[in-house]
């Protein structure tokens, strides 16, 4: 039986307050399998919450014009910034924790249903246009076919565009985790190796051309636990280094060429869930990423 049952309904009531409800809710939050950072951060923002009303306010005694009053003085009279991020996050947090009172029994009604929760979009990333992709794979291709032939500018950038993936996701990559069994379907298995982030692994197709990039790669580096066996800035010097000669004006990094490859998609009419799968986010962080690629749709083909 999941612990927080017990908890809430002997131990919990409208009287209760603020620190012992905070202590519940923060073991129900672990039963759901929260992962720990985001568990700190809710946590912290009811604290605060709390902090604003007096010691002796029970969490029955909180009403919507309360929570608002509170919000007020922490986005204005608060001599700690509040960014709009922030802020939004902490409104979740406040909803997140009065809905569980409700759910549970312990309140008759839900002051935070009403508060007003702030859409917040953070600023569209800058991705390669299509004809600028061309410039960047022509020009890792330089490196490769070079008087000293070097395949991992290709080898990396190429894999970049092609899966999506984060950067510490590429610096997490062992050989093993590439299967080239079929050679008509070759894949990359993202793996991670601390429990609060397994529901981020997944399979990813590889495309078929760079496989014997990636095999000249390994026969010139020979790379023993990580496939790029170096330091995160080096990989991030190799894709200035791709930028420069391809002409780039802008910074080609991890996450451009991230987003310029799930824009790809888009623009190609992938199935929009094949897209969230592939960049390994939850459902609720698809939704903002979904208006984004509306937006950058067009860039693409500029």
């Amino acid at each position: 039986m999941n612990i927080t049952e017990p908890l809430v309904r002997e131990f919990i009531n409208e009287d209760s307050s603020f620190p012992t409800a905070i202590h519940a809710w923060e073991i129900h939050l672990a039963d759901e399998g929260r992962t720990g950072n985001t568990i700190k951060a809710f946590i912290s923002d009811i604290q605060l919450m709390a902090s604003y009303f007096s010691p002796d306010r029970t969490v029955g005694s909180v009403k919507t014009r309360d929570i608002n009053a509170f919000l007020h003085w922490m986005d204005n009279e608060r001599r700690v910034p509040c960014s709009p991020k922030t802020y939004s996050r902490r409104v979740t947090s406040i909803k997140a924790f009065y809905k569980w009172l409700k759910t549970y029994g312990v309140l008759s009604e839900d002051p935070a249903e009403d508060v007003i929760q702030k859409s917040v979009i953070s600023p569209l990333p800058e991705i390669l246009t299509s004809e600028e992709h061309r410039f960047v794979i022509q020009a890792a291709n330089d490196f490769r076919t070079a008087k000293k032939p070097d395949a991992r500018p290709l080898a990396l950038v190429y894999l970049l565009l092609a899966t999506a993936i984060k950067k510490s996701e590429t610096l997490g990559i062992c050989p093993n985790h590439i299967d080239l069994d079929d050679p008509d379907s070759p894949v990359l298995y993202i793996r991670y190796e601390t429990p609060d982030n397994r529901y981020k692994e997944r399979k990813l197709d590889l495309p078929l051309d760079w496989v014997p990039v990636y095999q000249e790669y390994l026969e010139q580096i020979r790379p023993a636990k990580r496939l790029f066996d170096c330091s995160a800035r080096r990989l991030e010097y190799i894709l200035e280094d791709i930028g420069k000669v391809a002409g780039l004006t802008k910074h080609l990094s991890f996450n451009m060429c991230r987003w310029t490859s799930i824009v790809h998609d888009y623009y190609t009419n992938t199935d929009p869930e094949a897209i969230r799968i592939k960049m390994g986010v939850s459902k609720i962080q698809w939704r903002e990423i979904q208006m984004k690629l509306k937006k950058l749709r067009e860039k693409y083909v500029e």
